[in-house]
């Protein structure tokens, strides 16, 4: 899996939660993970998360760090098991990063009562894709949230710890299963 940061502020609006968007932007083919800052603004049209489509509430905030992560399988259950474990991975850099506890319910991360993620989970007829977005700056966010820049995060730093930290883990799982000898 290949993994990289994109330097360039892209604006996130559901549009690229979409298989080929990690290789028409990044040049990297199969299964990939990019991560880019850039303002978050999902229309109801764009969502496939059915439950906020039918509270009625966009996702926005004024800055975030996005994560997609694209496995050319389309297993969903699978692809809800590794946003899990991204969301978990996420978690713990940056509770050594930040002076403030995180704590995750699902696939959220929250820092107190304030909101700090997003993510999703989805599957093409091609693929299975992920998104996790941590606010930087939430404003404009439908809930109470806090961002990076509160908890005082370097963002492109923790982006690549978190990335390779994902990188590594499918890749020791994908070992786990090649060492494992057949029972009847």
């Amino acid at each position: 899996m290949q993994w990289r940061w994109l330097s360039q502020e892209i604006p996130y609006t559901g549009r690229e939660l979409r298989s080929g968007w990690i290789a028409d932007t990044a040049a990297i083919e199969g299964d990939a993970l990019v991560a880019f800052v850039g303002p978050c603004e999902v229309p109801l049209e764009h969502m496939v998360d059915m439950a906020d489509v039918r509270r009625g509430v966009p996702i926005q905030a004024a800055r975030m760090l996005h994560f997609l992560a694209e496995h050319s399988d389309t297993d969903l259950a699978r692809t809800v098991l590794r946003q899990r474990l991204l969301v978990c991975r996420a978690a713990e850099i940056l509770n050594q990063t930040s002076a403030q506890q995180v704590w995750r319910d699902g696939d959220d991360l929250f820092v107190g009562e304030r909101k700090l993620s997003v993510s999703i989970a989805t599957a093409s007829p091609l693929s299975t894709l992920i998104h996790l977005g941590l606010n930087i700056d939430p404003s404009g966010a439908p809930v109470p949230a806090i961002g990076l820049d509160e908890l005082d995060v370097p963002v492109a730093e923790v982006a690549n710890q978190i990335m390779a930290a994902y990188v590594e883990e499918m890749q020791s799982c994908q070992t786990a299963h090649n060492k494992v000898r057949r029972v009847p």
